[in-house]
């Protein structure tokens, strides 16, 4: 074998140990797991935003972004619940590239994965405890959920992942929504038998134990829009698309029927300033048609505290480092308008 052992990765009992998340931050993300289950079971008709940069790379930005959205949501609690998205490890299609803070706490310095553990449960302990929002993280590698397990309220699976096994059964045994995006390829039933996996008990290996699950009943759709065999964006978050994947859950007869929509990605070819309007058209096919308003529950937003984007070791403050985002004046001015949509 050709592989070089550098150091052992601490066990989650030490680093929970280490970084232990107060009982009254704790008892804040219990009450914010039954709030977005509510939401996806359809005993509560407020809508989900999950917002937040494409990738989690300055703890500092990352908090004010977070005391931003904090501030925002005593506005619109009523109608929304804002999940912040602290994501903290960033798929690559070919391995090259920054892999997020769990690999590169300092994104300009080698991975030190050791570190990269302890620093992202650091974050979102503050990001927590300062601000009363439990966060989105995504599921890139399940081995390592159990160090954010106690501190995240939504977990999603990418469009990379999503046909993968061991994803799939790890989510069956979350406590937590979680969302399953539709593959690059955007076969719908892919996505569907994800879900369907991922609702069922299973019986399997999770760090070293057979472990037994019992099945989440809160696993759901992500739609992200796909890309075609020339490369072009295909989108579908179109009233036909959401009308055809509303039919489609109930076809396979899944539990609580729920659709969040990415309005970045290939929905909008990567257009990051389209976000605002394709939320609109979203927010307007739900008024048009009871099923689209039964099923689309939520929308997926990539926004920072500054518009677009700067290479790594760039000194723009609250600019993302990976794809582009939203800046703050136009998410502020989303949020609002959403609120009076619902």
């Amino acid at each position: 074998m050709s592989f070089k052992y550098l150091k052992k990765i601490p066990t989650v009992e030490e680093l929970t140990s280490e970084l232990p998340i107060p009982e009254k931050c704790a008892a804040v993300k219990k009450k914010r797991d039954c709030e977005i289950a509510e939401v996806i079971t359809g005993v509560s008709d407020r809508f989900l935003v999950i917002i937040g940069p494409c990738s989690a790379h300055d703890e500092v930005a990352v908090l004010k972004y977070v005391s931003k959205l904090a501030g925002l949501n005593e506005r619109i609690k009523e109608k929304l619940i804002i999940i912040p998205r602290i994501y903290t490890n960033k798929p690559r299609t070919t391995g090259e590239g920054y892999k997020g803070m769990a690999h590169q706490p300092d994104p300009m310095k080698e991975p030190d994965i050791t570190e990269g553990i302890r620093a992202i449960r650091q974050m979102h302990i503050k990001s927590l405890c300062e601000n009363g929002l439990s966060a989105a993280d995504e599921m890139l590698y399940p081995d390592n959920y159990p160090y954010l397990e106690d501190l995240l309220s939504y977990v999603t699976v990418g469009a990379r992942s999503v046909e993968n096994q061991h994803h799939r059964l790890t989510i069956s045994g979350l406590e937590v929504a979680a969302g399953m995006k539709n593959p690059t390829s955007g076969d719908l039933s892919v996505m569907f038998n994800a879900v369907y996996a991922a609702q069922l008990p299973h019986i399997f290996v999770f760090r070293r134990f057979e472990t037994r699950t019992t099945g989440n009943p809160l696993a759901h759709c992500i739609l992200r829009g796909a890309v075609n065999h020339f490369g072009h964006s295909i989108p579908n978050y179109h009233f036909e698309d959401l009308q055809n994947c509303a039919k489609r859950y109930g076809e396979r007869g899944l539990a609580n029927p729920s659709i969040i929509v990415d309005t970045n990605h290939s929905n909008s070819n990567k257009q990051y300033m389209e976000q605002p309007r394709i939320a609109f058209e979203i927010m307007e096919s739900r008024i048009k048609s009871p099923l689209i308003r039964s099923v689309v529950k939520g929308l997926m937003i990539e926004s920072f505290l500054l518009n677009g984007s700067q290479k790594p070791g760039g000194t723009e403050f609250g600019k993302s480092i990976t794809d582009p985002c939203i800046g703050w004046e136009e998410t502020e001015d989303l949020i609002l308008r959403l609120a009076d949509l619902v």
